[in-house]
């Protein structure tokens, strides 16, 4: 029996392991972002898992054990696998660890869970003996417990099993197909199938897993292609049969509430995941093209991606200078670079930092990628007139302190951003250029004057996501005196090279960082831009006052082994 009612989040206030304040943290933190609060702690670097075992099996009076110290070992020849159910373990992280006449021994990450404890009682008919563990130990031991199954492959595999001729399609059926007029009733059926069902959940949710940013189902003539954005790199995956493409777009499509009818428009929708505590945005298009729709679903995963500047990988020189500007109370501040560089999320994590209940905080974006809680969040509809201008014209009439807009991408635009900051507000935007002074020239090709440009931008950041090296398999090497030459490193240097394990799924990196090139508006650069001095001659004049270019910024992760040469060269060559 259980000793304990307390609250996780009271248990390790009262055993010390947390403070008032870093409690309070977290539940603001479990608010906007949702899952369970020991979770929330853990994310935050507040504490460690095993602080929160040690800390619950004391409380609970329940044993503590570690997979370090060998006693996360299931006895075998029990049938423990067969009495408790993989899925059942998997969805709760539990862990049988042995039988003893009618007492089940089994590890828990969450003790306090009595429904979970009750139902596995009930499931099993034996009375539970809990052990607590962490949730790292315990998914561990599962993997080799229960045998880690590729069911994402089994599925596509069983999806090619030769139709029988009851499920073989009729003539009409077929050419029903071929003319894309299957009838709504067969199709809204075919998508709720049970092997579709499936293998819908099981392509995202290896996507997760895998840490893909996004999922490409696209269409050709006699096949499906899968493919998964990984660091920025598409890699295909095994696809299922043809026959499935309907059934497989229509899913979707449901999921996202999407008209299924319609096969003639591009389509926008979306659904939430819940995988375990994390809540995950699914933002789906969808297109025509001529061998039917193809579907690309952006996975917006709040809780993996870091909102702070520091953990993104950004110079701590850089973020001083990023600080000190986005917390002025006016002013302009740019990021730039190609879509898929990390601006948005930038510009969250600045947000994130200088929110407070005395600034009157507010967005508009296409879409809202992540919610923060304390700031106000529009969604742009261009579709019924909320346009970033028209919402931006809103916007100065709620009193604002500091105004984010998604994008800059028009005139209109971009003359209201220079007018609000003009009138003492900090606006926050992006704008899609190759580097940092290239942003000066961009604003002034659309219209925006140069006069008016002086007085109001503070700030452009251009920025670029640098795969990292694997940390399990990267390779020291010694560069040849060439390379030493080529690229000004010291002589005896010793840098790193992908080389590839399972651990990085054989691609040599895990994982991405950010490398930045910071513009600062100084008086000098000021007086260049009004005298409309050529934007290199800006460029000279920024590296003088200590502005690292892209490739020089890239370099230094290079020689911090964090990246590869290759790597820096791929995404700032273009800059440099």
């Amino acid at each position: 029996m259980l000793r304990s009612q307390l609250k996780i989040g009271e248990i390790l206030l009262r055993e010390g392991v947390i403070t008032e304040d870093q409690l309070q943290k977290a539940i603001q933190a479990q608010k906007s972002e949702g899952g369970k609060i020991g979770v929330v702690l853990v994310r935050l670097k507040l504490v460690e898992e095993k602080d929160i075992a040690v800390a619950l099996g004391k409380q609970l009076g329940i044993p503590y054990a570690s997979l370090a110290r060998g006693l996360l070992q299931p006895q075998p020849d029990q049938g423990l696998e067969q009495l408790v159910p993989e899925d059942f373990s998997r969805r709760h992280l539990l862990l049988p660890l042995s039988k003893n006449f009618n007492s089940l021994t089994v590890a828990f990450a969450d003790p306090l869970d009595l429904i979970v404890m009750d139902n596995l009682r009930r499931m099993t008919g034996c009375e539970i003996n809990p052990i607590i563990s962490t949730p790292t130990d315990i998914l561990s031991v599962l993997d080799s417990f229960y045998g880690k199954k590729d069911l994402l492959g089994e599925a596509i595999e069983s999806s090619y099993d030769k139709i029988t001729a009851e499920q073989a399609p009729t003539e009409s059926e077929e050419r029903e197909r071929e003319e894309g007029s299957l009838s709504l009733d067969r199709i809204v059926q075919e998508a709720g199938d049970v092997p579709v069902v499936k293998l819908v959940d099981l392509i995202i949710k290896q996507a997760i897993e895998d840490r893909a940013s996004d999922i490409h189902v696209e269409p050709f003539e006699n096949r499906i292609s899968i493919r998964y954005r990984i660091d920025g790199i598409l890699y295909e995956i095994s696809p299922p049969s043809p026959h499935l493409l309907l059934p497989l777009v229509s899913r979707i499509k449901i999921l996202s509430r999407l008209d299924i009818a319609e096969k003639r428009l591009p389509q926008d929708g979306g659904f939430v995941v819940r995988l375990k505590d994390r809540i995950i945005d699914m933002r789906v298009s969808i297109i025509p093209t001529v061998y039917g729709e193809k579907v690309v679903i952006r996975i917006l995963d709040r809780q993996g991606t870091p909102l702070d500047l520091m953990q993104l990988g950004v110079e701590p020189k850089d973020v001083e200078k990023f600080r000190t500007v986005i917390k002025s109370p006016y002013g302009l501040v740019f990021l730039t670079g190609p879509t898929g560089s990390g601006k948005t999320t930038t510009l969250y994590a600045a947000l994130n930092e200088i929110k407070s209940p005395d600034k009157n905080i507010i967005t508009i974006e296409d879409p809202v990628e992540y919610h923060l809680d304390g700031v106000n969040q529009v969604q742009a509809r261009p579709s019924i007139g909320l346009t970033f201008a028209n919402g931006l014209r809103a916007f100065l009439r709620q009193d604002p302190d500091v105004v984010m807009v998604g994008e800059v991408r028009d005139l209109e635009t971009a003359r209201i951003c220079v007018q609000a900051s003009l009138t003492g507000h900090l606006v926050l935007s992006t704008l899609h250029t190759n580097d940092a002074v290239g942003a000066i020239g961009r604003l002034i090709d659309i219209g925006v004057e140069p006069y008016l440009l002086v007085h109001s931008l503070r700030l452009v950041v251009a920025q670029r996501l640098l795969r990292r090296l694997c940390i399990h398999c990267r390779t020291p090497y010694e560069p040849s005196p060439q390379l030493v030459l080529q690229l000004n490193l010291e002589e005896g240097s010793v840098i790193y090279k992908s080389k590839g394990c399972e651990k990085c799924n054989h691609s040599g990196y895990r994982g991405r960082v950010a490398i930045c090139e910071v513009l600062l508006v100084t008086d000098d650069v000021r007086a260049a831009i009004n005298q409309r001095v050529p934007l290199h001659e800006v460029e000279v004049m920024a590296r003088k006052r200590g502005m690292n270019t892209l490739f020089e910024s890239g370099m230094k992760k290079v020689k911090e082994g964090i990246t590869s040469i290759e790597e820096t060269m791929r995404m700032t060559l273009e800059t440099d």
